[in-house]
């Protein structure tokens, strides 16, 4: 669900440059994944901070049990999806 639902955002922001400012301006904000979801819920996309945080973890967990022997901590540089998220929106036209 909520991967469908980022979909969804990114995709609408690309088109609504006020949803997408309005989404990078979030990133400032004191707890930018609480006023993220805030912001995303306003226009009607069910992300919410559990799952965000989640997914995020999701991500990361999925590449840990993906090498031989599972690995037992997090490797260095491996990005954080909250991140890719304004990564993708602050490098659309």
């Amino acid at each position: 669900m909520i991967e469908y639902e980022i979909g969804r955002l990114l995709k609408d922001a690309k088109n609504d440059g006020n949803l997408k400012n309005e989404l990078l301006k979030t990133k400032a904000s004191p707890d930018p994944m609480k006023e993220f979801c805030e912001v995303c819920q306003k226009h009607g996309y069910e992300i919410y901070l559990g799952e965000l945080f989640s997914y995020g973890m999701d991500m990361n967990d999925s590449k840990l049990r993906s090498t031989n022997g599972g690995g037992n901590f997090a490797i260095d540089g491996w990005s954080d999806a909250f991140e890719n998220i304004f990564d993708e929106l602050s490098t659309m036209c």
